[in-house]
Order: structure tokens, then C-alpha cells, then sequence
């Protein structure tokens, strides 16, 4: 029994012995086999490759279009509608007739003020020959001063008896014009108020006939944030020519044809509820699509272009109030970095600080990522400079 037992730890210790002198050759003579395999310790990531883009910044809101001009025809003369010479919606161009008012008082008013000037020349005609006369005879003691004196003052009321007659034949004139109403713009006319055959009558309560809204150009009013007003300002980015070639583009509702135009003026003041300040962009509506009412998608871009940096936001990682990525170095190890962010540009991020030029930044699978770990890094396709549009509803 103990001879058997004997045996079987012999047999135990020889496969020990054997089996640790194997393991020993093995290591001796195939080193390699068994190394350390970096492959085998390092995590595939998907890394960008950080560059400076030279791009204007777009900034997106939403606006109304508003009319240029916008003229409500009210009657200047009294008297009936003889004529309507346009139909609703009509484009009319400047000085177009609209409306005729009764002009037969009007022409007859004309006529009797050119009798009252031709009168009043004759008289002053008169005047004046009898003041010579007596100029001539007081040189001749023919004539008292006192007579030279009123032939002298009745030739001076004469020539204002003729302004005041010249003056009423004007007044009469430009009361039969206004019994031709005429287009002060050129644009589309709306529908007509009062027909033919009714009384209007001139003054503070005279009726509304029609409306012309101009359509060669056309405004867009929409509110901009302060934050973007106060950039706009900095510098020289806020003299007068420039705000006036700051671009501006226009889209309607449902449809993509761009319009583009420039800042006609900001507002004189910020709004203290909203924190915003009302702008104005033109833009030219020759064919007269654009109308006034309607909604607009407005991008506003910066006067010139910036050398920025833009960033996915899937790169980007936060930690409390602080923002930060993973650059991997050229020894392929990460690499915490704390960055300063701004606007938000279609799923990018512009990097004020924190990135240079050149530099790889992990774009995927932060979670997983941790300083010092060595890393194999995949580049990929770079989609910041797909679309340069910050939305502000």
C-alpha cells in the first residue's frame, strides 16, 4: 500500500518536472510566440483631422415680407365717379389715371380764374401807363405829388390784384387734377372701394378708393438676437457701407428658389422683453412673386468671411460645466483636452480654443475612451463644411 502510493508521487513529480522543462523550451527557443502583441492592447478609433476653413457664417431666422411702398388713394376733390380705369390686382406704373371724378365744375373754375388774370393784366396794364404819365408831368410841375403818389400805389395794387389772379388759376388747375386720380407709385393696385356713379367727397374723412403696394423691391422684417447684433458691430464690421453689403438670403415657405438681397437697417433700439432688435434686408421682386405678408426663412451672413474651426458635436464630450476632446497625439496615445466652444452650425461646433490645425480629435465613442490609452487611429471624412447655418427661432 505505502510502496503503491510512493509511485504514483513519483509519477506526479516526473509530469510536474517534464511539463515545467516544455514550458522552459518554449519560451527559450520561440521568444516570439508568446510576445507581447501591441495589436492585441490597442482600441481602433475614428479620428478627424482638425483644419482652419475660411467661410462665411451663416445665421438662420424667420421674417415677413413688408410692402416698399404702400399708398392708400383717397379722393382730393369732391364730386361723382364718371370712370374706373383699372381692375382689381392690375400692375399700374406712376401717373397712371385711376378714377374720374365730375371734372365739369372744375374745368369751369379754370376758365373763370384765366378771365380774373386777364382782367387784372388789363388793369395793371392800365396802371402802369397812368403812372408813367404822371411821372412825366410832376417832372413838369404839372401834377401835384399827391396824385404821382396814388397812380404810383394803384399801378403797385394792380400787379398784386394780377399774383393774386395767378395764384387762384393754379389753385383751380390743381383742384381739376385731382378730379384725375392718379397712381403715386408704381406697383399692383387692389381692388376698387366705390364704383361709378358714387359721391366721394375730399377732406379728413374722404373714403378709401383703392391701394397700391410697390413690388420693383420689397423689405423683410425679422428680429435678430443681441448676441448677433453685438457682433455685427464690432469693429468695422458695423460702418455704413458695410452693414449695407451684409448678405441676405430669402426662401418662402415650401419652396427652395433663393432670393438674395442685403441689410437695409437695424433698429434704434433693443427690445427689453425679447432681447432682440428688429432688422430689414431688401431684396429686388421684378417679377412680383414676392408679396407683402408673406413668411419668409431669412440667412443672414457675416459681412466677410472668418478663418474658424469647425467640430462634430459627436466629438465633443462634457464634463460639469466644461467641454473637452480626445486628441491623439503621434505616438497614438489620447490625450484630454479642454476646449472653448461657440456657435452651433448644423451639427458642428466652431472651436475658438483648445484645437490647432493638424491635430487628430477622437469623433466617436467617447465613453470608451480614457487619457493615456493607446489608441489605433482610423481618419475619416470631414462634414463641416457641409451647410455654414446657425438656426435662431
Amino acid at each position: 500500500m505505502i510502496l503503491s502510493r510512493l509511485k504514483s508521487i513519483n509519477v506526479l513529480n516526473l509530469t510536474i518536472l517534464f511539463a515545467a522543462f516544455g514550458i522552459l523550451l518554449v519560451v527559450v527557443f520561440f521568444p516570439k510566440t508568446y510576445a507581447k502583441d501591441p495589436k492585441q492592447h490597442t482600441t481602433l478609433v475614428e479620428v478627424t483631422v482638425i483644419k482652419e476653413q475660411s467661410m462665411r457664417i451663416w445665421r438662420k431666422f424667420s421674417g415677413r415680407l413688408t410692402a416698399v411702398d404702400f399708398v392708400e388713394i383717397r379722393p382730393q376733390a369732391s364730386g361723382l365717379i364718371t370712370d374706373v380705369r383699372f381692375k382689381d390686382g392690375q400692375f399700374v406704373n406712376k401717373g397712371d389715371i385711376l378714377y374720374i371724378i365730375d371734372s365739369r365744375p372744375y374745368k369751369a373754375a379754370v376758365m373763370a380764374a384765366k378771365a380774373d388774370l386777364v382782367t387784372a393784366l388789363n388793369r395793371k396794364n392800365l396802371a402802369e401807363k397812368e403812372y408813367r404819365r404822371a411821372k412825366d408831368l410832376l417832372k413838369t410841375k404839372m401834377i401835384s405829388q399827391r396824385i404821382y403818389d396814388e397812380r404810383d400805389n394803384a399801378r403797385l395794387v394792380a400787379e398784386s390784384i394780377v399774383n393774386s389772379a395767378k395764384a387762384q388759376l393754379s389753385q383751380a388747375k390743381i383742384n381739376l387734377g385731382y378730379a384725375y386720380v392718379k397712381a403715386p407709385v408704381s406697383g399692383r393696385v387692389g381692388r376698387t372701394e366705390i364704383t361709378t356713379g358714387n359721391l366721394v367727397s375730399a377732406g379728413s374723412n374722404s373714403p378709401l378708393l383703392t391701394s397700391i403696394v410697390s413690388n420693383a423691391k420689397i423689405y423683410a422684417d425679422f428680429e435678430v438676437d443681441e448676441q448677433t447684433y453685438i457682433k455685427y458691430m464690432q469693429g468695422d464690421s458695423f460702418s455704413k457701407s458695410s452693414v449695407h453689403k451684409t448678405p441676405v438670403e430669402l426662401r418662402l415657405q415650401r419652396d427652395e428658389t433663393v432670393y438674395k438681397g442685403e441689410i437695409y437697417a437695424f433698429d434704434n433700439r433693443i427690445d427689453s422683453t425679447s432681447g432682440t432688435i428688429r432688422a430689414r434686408a431688401i431684396f429686388d421682386n421684378p417679377q412680383g412673386k414676392l408679396l407683402p405678408g408673406m413668411y419668409a426663412r431669412m440667412r443672414l451672413g457675416n459681412p466677410s468671411k472668418e478663418n474658424i474651426i469647425l467640430l462634430s458635436e459627436r466629438a465633443i464630450g462634457t464634463d460639469q460645466n466644461r467641454k473637452f476632446v480626445y486628441v491623439v497625439n503621434s505616438e497614438n496615445e489620447t490625450i484630454y483636452r479642454e476646449v472653448k466652444l461657440s456657435e452651433s452650425i448644423s451639427g458642428n461646433r466652431v472651436v475658438h480654443f483648445g484645437l490647432r490645425p493638424g491635430e487628430k480629435v477622437i469623433v466617436r465613442g467617447l465613453i470608451r475612451i480614457r487619457p493615456g490609452m493607446i489608441v489605433e487611429p482610423r481618419i475619416v471624412k470631414d462634414t463641416s463644411d457641409t451647410d455654414q447655418s446657425i438656426s435662431h427661432s
